[in-house]
């Protein structure tokens, strides 16, 4: 058990960043579930509300990938303290918003302050631990990681049900003043940070008093790129994608802001984000690899409740508590992983992380409307397993090669990868599902006519099993009416249920491509550092 000993200064560093990152991670998902409580206390339409989720995340991708170049501006310590307050302010003055506007722009101030926090964590955790250690510290941080998108729907849903949805702000209040203490008080400024950025061939940089003039340019460009292609992946589905002027306009912006920023940041001394940094095989392939888990994770994130509701009949609760599990596996399994990075090529335990998580889909490929909570359980075990091979080997590959300003690009970009993975994931998944159960519901249909004997045998079953209590959980009064509804809802549940075969198959297949990046991702040498 001594190599799982860590220093006290080290257990204050892990403490921040599990606060600060379960402030984030947390809010997040915790919204979701008090939408509903929201429009009726706000008097919002769907359409509006959706913003207080939108508006978050946008402005959340947008500061992922810059967050080290702000650190190196302002000063780390001072950046990150200044991050924890601004959220946490910006949390309560949620919890106070006394309308939709007001609630829906302090959300954004939210997700700008929160962008910071989960890249210098990771920054911090590298840093500041020793190399020995550093798989260790990120995989107990990485635990925070894992549980909070799992305690976020759950924490919300009793959060709104017993104390309103203004509670699922305010809460963030004692963390966030915790957090703030704690990294104010244990947090050094490191010592690049009057250096420039190490851009230059062999990582070392003459240091100089003067910071670089602001690339202004490339901030705009990230700006208008990340931003538009966030919002057309968050709202492509429910606005119809391109028969929304909204979307193309978006989409236009992005296409053209997103190669120009590349253009711009390749060409000026300083930019904002050190591009330059996907050279290196270990960033190239460690980000798509990051992509491709955040696309199967919170792919599955989105489809299990639904299927979950649609299937099974549970409520917010319950299935939250069905993640549950799941996710205290992969918590109690990354400190071990951690460990194991000290002796395993992190290649092969990627490798074995993709072999579990394809069982598991293929696993819920087999699903059927008589599947029950036992058969979800043990897959999303097994997942949970999977993903403890996975979060911190590629973390540990990707961000245990660098020190100084580039291991916080590193972080940024492996963030941003995942969330842009997980929105892509989302947007992908939900357009399957709407438009795989309208054609499987049409086919189901031309199958099912009361012409045909074994269907018109299964009515007038159904219609003899109708009794008043039946008759009126259906809604309607005549039983023959009841039976042709019921017939109906079943074809619907069957539809559904054939749409998730078919979605959990295709992540079986895309989740598969990760082995490609692991294959052309070379080891790190552990005794260098950039």
């Amino acid at each position: 058990m001594s190599d799982f000993k860590i220093s006290r200064d080290s257990r204050w560093i892990i403490l921040i960043a599990v606060l600060a990152s379960l402030l984030e991670i947390i809010d997040t998902s915790i919204v979701n579930v008090a939408i509903p409580t929201m429009m009726g206390n706000l008097g919002a339409t769907l359409e509006d509300i959706s913003w207080v989720v939108t508006g978050y995340i946008i402005a959340n991708a947008i500061v992922l990938p810059i967050s080290a170049w702000l650190g190196s501006r302002i000063g780390r310590r001072k950046y990150y303290v200044g991050c924890i307050l601004a959220f946490t302010l910006a949390s309560v003055l949620c919890g106070l918003a006394p309308n939709l506007f007001t609630l829906t722009l302090f959300r954004i101030i939210q997700g700008l302050a929160g962008g910071a926090l989960l890249p210098t964590s990771q920054t911090l955790i590298q840093e500041q631990f020793p190399k020995e250690k550093a798989g260790l510290g990120s995989a107990i941080y990485g635990m925070s990681v894992m549980v909070g998108p799992t305690i976020g729907p759950t924490l919300g849903g009793y959060l709104t049900d017993h104390y309103g949805w203004r509670s699922i702000f305010n809460i963030n209040l004692p963390l966030g003043l915790v957090a703030a203490l704690l990294a104010f008080t244990y947090i050094k400024a490191p010592a690049h940070e009057s250096s420039l950025p190490p851009h230059q061939e062999g990582g070392v940089a003459p240091i100089q008093k003067k910071k670089p003039a602001m690339d202004s340019v490339g901030l705009a460009l990230l700006c208008l790129g990340v931003g538009c292609l966030q919002y057309v992946l968050e709202r492509g589905q429910a606005d119809e994608w391109f028969d929304s002027s909204a979307i193309r306009i978006c989409s236009l912006i992005a296409a053209l802001s997103l190669p120009a920023f590349i253009w711009w940041e390749l060409k000026v001394p300083h930019p904002i984000i050190n591009l330059r940094l996907f050279k290196d095989s270990v960033v190239r392939n460690g980000t798509l690899l990051m992509a491709c888990v955040g696309t199967m994770l919170f792919g599955m994130v989105f489809v299990l409740p639904v299927f979950v509701g649609r299937i099974m009949h549970y409520d917010a609760t319950q299935t939250g508590e069905l993640f549950i599990p799941g996710a205290l596996l992969t918590a109690f399994c990354m400190p071990f992983v951690g460990n194991l990075l000290k002796r395993v090529n992190p290649k092969y335990l990627i490798f074995f992380g993709v072999v579990v998580v394809e069982i598991c889909l293929f696993m819920m490929t087999q699903f059927t409307t008589q599947s029950g909570s036992g058969d979800l359980f043990w897959a999303l075990l097994v997942r949970g397993l999977g993903m403890a091979f996975l979060f911190v080997p590629i973390n540990t590959m990707v961000l245990g090669k660098y020190r100084g300003e580039n291991l916080g690009q590193a972080a940024g970009l492996l963030n941003l990868s995942r969330q842009l993975g997980g929105s892509v994931g989302i947007a992908l998944i939900a357009t399957l599902v709407q438009t795989m159960s309208r054609q499987n519901y049409s086919d189901l249909m031309n199958h099912v006519s009361l012409i045909q004997p074994v269907t018109y045998s299964s009515f007038q079953a159904l219609q003899a099993q109708m009794t008043g209590q039946a008759q009126e959980i259906i809604g309607f009064a005549d039983p023959s009416h009841a039976a042709l509804k019921l017939m109906s809802l079943r074809v619907d549940q069957q539809a559904f249920m054939l749409s998730f075969r078919q979605v959990m198959s295709l992540l079986f297949v895309l989740f598969a491509f990760s082995l490609i990046p692991l294959a052309l991702m070379r080891t790190v040498d552990r005794k260098s550092s950039h």
